[in-house]
């Protein structure tokens, strides 16, 4: 009599949805960067660069989903500060890496981009 729960068990509906969120943010975000350093570079060819994009959206949407669910759903019960801490690490991390990595090719030779790094690329971040 009295014994219930003060709040019911989510389980994992609100980590997936978490996930998809930041997953579609971070998707949108290196794209778009990864697109205009393209643009700026020369790198490519325009219309095929779109599509490369477009097939990279998903991929990339649910490679950050992934970890965003995992830390929501096991560690983030307990401890949601540290939890939204660690994502949003992970979410700036895997933004730089994609953006460096694939917007700014090593082996791509631009004479309009010194070091091929985009002139609007901030200096004080690593490429």
């Amino acid at each position: 009599m009295g014994t219930e729960p003060s709040a019911p068990p989510r389980g994992w509906s609100g980590a997936i949805g978490l996930g998809v969120v930041f997953g579609g943010l971070i998707a949108l975000a290196s794209t778009v960067a990864i697109g205009n350093a393209w643009a700026a570079c020369g790198v490519g060819n325009g219309p095929g660069d779109g599509m490369t994009l477009l097939l990279l959206g998903p991929l990339i949407r649910v490679a950050a989903a992934v970890p965003w669910a995992l830390l929501r759903g096991m560690p983030g019960r307990r401890h949601r500060g540290a939890a939204l801490v660690v994502g949003l690490v992970f979410t700036l991390w895997l933004t730089w890496f994609l953006v460096t990595w694939l917007g700014m090719p090593d082996s791509y030779p631009a004479p309009s981009c010194p070091g091929n790094v985009p002139p609007w690329w901030p200096d004080f971040i690593p490429a």
